[in-house]
């Protein structure tokens, strides 16, 4: 079968829904003081608005996964990005915490399908040659999604048009992701998957109830003090996730459709690329809420300040994932490596900096740190994706798709949510700056070791088999 000919314009449209989906994961940081001030919310409902969405997200990925191989890539794709642009208006027109909350979780359902299908319609629409400079691009729409939330989210809110304040960081989704579906229906193909599998609904209740157990008691931990009603759901949610996983095995043993297809595993590139993809996103998410903490907090930053202060890291790592790509090309995961070498390097000379220069610490000394780990994240990220799905077959596109994603969300997740709880244990409860100081010095520990354990697995990961690589025709024009 020939490629799809209208592939290299496709790809723009659907990498939308990957930045918007980030987008709206770290917007939701910056503007937590004006949305507290306007809604009158409080510490439990804040984090309900950022955890609402992330569990919906991370918990129905996986079953977004199996609605495209079931239905169609394409309808998943615009009925999610649908869902996700009616529920952005909703939360710009939330009048009390509670519908907030409710908005956030729908926008997070439908991340969750449309999300999936962006990963297996690359897979789907480019022939192996062509994928892993497909792949690449999605890394880039990772890494600069998460980035424009701490930067354009706080830009919104301090510009204020029409007085939205805080509503804007959503009411952004509204047009985009008009304009998306408009060209999504035009662009992207009816084709269907040749499995069409059944829907696993107890796998479905199983993943999610595990997710659940781990992600609530990690997203209201701190704010509860840890209450036994939280510390036992989090301690049972591994045994729940080795019960899931020993169900879904039988399942496949039996002959089904497992909506967790652990077969997926007996290709080294994926596990490996699960392994590593957890790690850095784990640090991923953690320093950047660490950093903006700090910014805001510890140094009394505006939104818009602390925002602007991302800009290194944001320049960096969009030029270095760009010309990544040819890295990818030829030299593979060892890519990965070197980028998450670079950030580890940058984050040490940073910890040890401060050591040495007598906590001694503000927005420029940082600025080395922002650029080195934009160019780490911009080599990593990209070259990640790619080399983990370089393996799977496009009829499993879609199961593999919400194996990674849920994993990196779920990773992004767990960063924030640990994260917080050093950060401000640290703190105590008189924090002066000094107590930022040390607060944010934690944190780049933690990352540290996040980085070294993931450079040791990426070494695990397989070089990829030589081929071609024909220029895509939209690089040409």
């Amino acid at each position: 079968m020939s490629p799809h000919p209208r592939r290299w314009e496709a790809l723009p449209v659907i990498l939308v829904a990957t930045f918007m989906a980030l987008f709206d994961v770290f917007v939701v940081n910056v503007a937590a003081p004006s949305l507290q001030r306007d809604l009158h919310a409080s510490s439990s409902d804040l984090q309900l608005v950022v955890g609402g969405y992330s569990f919906s997200y991370a918990a129905l990925l996986v079953t977004g996964g199996r609605l495209g191989d079931r239905y169609s890539y394409r309808l998943g794709f615009l009925g999610g990005m649908a869902l996700f642009t009616i529920a952005s208006l909703a939360c710009g027109l939330a009048t009390s915490p509670s519908v907030l909350i409710g908005a956030r979780v729908v926008q997070g359902i439908g991340a969750a399908v449309m999300v999936p299908q962006v990963l297996a319609l690359i897979t789907a629409l480019f022939p192996p040659e062509e994928r892993t400079r497909a792949l690449a691009w999605f890394g880039v729409a990772v890494g600069l999604g998460a980035i424009a939330g701490q930067i354009l989210g706080g830009a919104l809110v301090q510009v204020n048009w029409f007085g939205w304040g805080w509503r804007m960081v959503f009411a952004v989704n509204i047009p985009i992701g008009i304009a998306t579906i408009a060209l999504g229906a035009r662009l992207l193909p009816r084709d269907r998957s040749s499995l069409h599998p059944q829907l696993d609904g107890i796998g479905v209740l199983g993943v999610t109830g595990a997710l659940a157990l781990a992600l609530i008691p990690l997203t209201l931990g701190h704010d509860q003090g840890w209450p036994w009603w939280l510390v036992v759901p989090l301690c049972l949610s591994p045994l729940a996730f080795v019960a899931a996983a020993r169900y879904e095995r039988g399942l496949a043993r039996r002959g089904g459709q497992p909506v967790l297809d652990l077969a997926l595993f007996r290709f080294r590139s994926f596990s490996a690329g699960v392994l590593v993809t957890i790690g850095v996103f784990m640090y991923f998410g953690s320093v950047l809420l660490g950093l903006t903490l700090f910014l805001q907090l510890g140094l009394g930053l505006s939104a818009l300040d602390a925002g602007l202060t991302f800009a290194p890291l944001g320049v960096s790592f969009a030029l270095t994932s760009i010309a990544a790509r040819r890295l990818v090309a030829r030299y593979g995961p060892r890519v990965a490596s070197a980028g998450i070498v670079v950030a580890f390097t940058a984050l040490l000379v940073q910890v040890l900096d401060i050591h040495f220069s007598g906590n001694a610490i503000d927005a420029q000394r940082l600025a080395p740190v922002f650029f080195l780990v934009g160019i780490g994240n911009g080599l990593v990220i990209p070259s990640l994706i790619g080399v983990s799905l370089v393996d799977v077959a496009p009829n499993e596109a879609g199961a593999a798709a919400g194996t990674l994603a849920t994993g990196q969300q779920f990773a992004l997740a767990a960063g924030v949510a640990v994260l917080s709880e050093i950060f401000f244990t640290a703190l105590g409860h008189h924090p002066a700056k000094h107590n930022y100081i040390h607060a944010i010095q934690y944190v780049f520990v933690l990352d540290i070791a996040l980085l070294a354990a993931s450079f040791a697995v990426s070494l695990l990961l397989p070089r990829p088999r030589r081929q071609p690589v024909p220029e895509p025709a939209f690089e040409a024009a």
